[in-house]
């Protein structure tokens, strides 16, 4: 059995890590509330500019345009922009993107390139194998709509030089407080095809005014920033809602402990006064 001491040491190092947890559980709470508002706010935009791009191009017609087209080359990889975080310490939030990529059977260490926002995931995905096409972790701190231009321009070049034939991005939906969805996304090519659209709406094309290509050439860069920054706006509101219910689940636990050593330690307590007695009845009956 543990003496007084040890359960004494191990009871104030739990109630101090208690306490951090719970300081960490009410930072996460005021990000999560700011975070959350400016998510609901901006969702019905992104959701409306992702749907009005695939109707548009249902009723296009056959367009050959660049960003439609599957790329030539055979080598081409397929690029992901994946969304973590650049902080642990939130449950399976940053294990479950992983898992989404790497449980997936058409994404390989050769035939997929990471273009990461967030260094956990970016740390685990290299360690595995997978190649790193460019870092930008420090945008998860406060991402801005100029950050999700940045990516896309970045990501875009790449698609145009051919070296890379698909582009997806992988973020956690935040769906509400305890339910955050890993969600995989596919960009590039522009998938023309849009159940929404019924039969008879699809027969009536789309007119261009001016060219097709010229307004292709505005329309996919702005569509693929907006939904790039509604994924990162997603994601900071997931980041910090599992946080805060890894801290509270951690502070809960770390309560129970305490108890728990309390119990033994007053256990501990009556033990060593027992013995103490006994030991002083013994004493006195040797003199007498």
């Amino acid at each position: 059995m543990a003496s007084m001491r040890d359960i004494q040491r191990r009871k104030n190092s739990v109630r101090s890590t208690g306490q951090i947890t719970k300081a960490m559980k009410l930072v996460a709470t005021v990000k999560l509330q700011k975070a959350r508002s400016r998510a609901e706010s901006a969702k019905p935009y992104f959701d409306e500019m992702y749907k009005t791009v695939k109707t548009v191009l249902a009723r296009s017609g056959t367009i050959n345009h660049r960003y439609l087209q599957q790329s030539d080359n055979p080598d081409a990889k397929k690029a992901v922009i994946i969304l973590s975080s650049n902080r642990g310490l939130a449950g399976g939030y940053n294990s479950n993107m992983v898992k989404l990529i790497t449980n997936n059977e058409a994404f390989t260490k050769d035939n997929t390139v990471i273009y990461s926002v967030g260094t956990k995931a970016r740390d685990a995905l290299v360690k595995r194998g997978y190649s790193l096409g460019k870092d930008f972790s420090d945008v998860m701190e406060q991402p801005i709509y100029r950050d999700a231009m940045d990516i896309c321009q970045e990501v875009l070049k790449a698609f145009e030089a051919g070296e890379i034939g698909e582009i997806y991005i992988a973020y956690t939906f935040f769906k509400n407080t305890v339910s955050h969805i890993p969600t995989l996304l596919k960009l590039l090519p522009v998938d023309k095809t849009d159940e929404e659209v019924s039969a008879e709406d699809s027969k009536t094309l789309m007119n261009f005014e001016p060219e097709e290509d010229e307004v292709l050439d505005v329309v996919i860069p702005k569509y693929m920033s907006s939904i790039i920054f509604g994924a990162l706006i997603q994601a900071v509101a997931s980041e910090n809602g599992a946080r805060m219910a890894a801290m509270d689940s951690a502070t809960s636990n770390a309560e129970e402990m305490i108890e728990d050593l309390s119990l033994k330690y007053n256990r501990a307590r009556q033990s060593s006064i027992t013995n103490e007695l006994t030991e002083i009845i013994a004493g006195a009956d040797a003199l007498g």
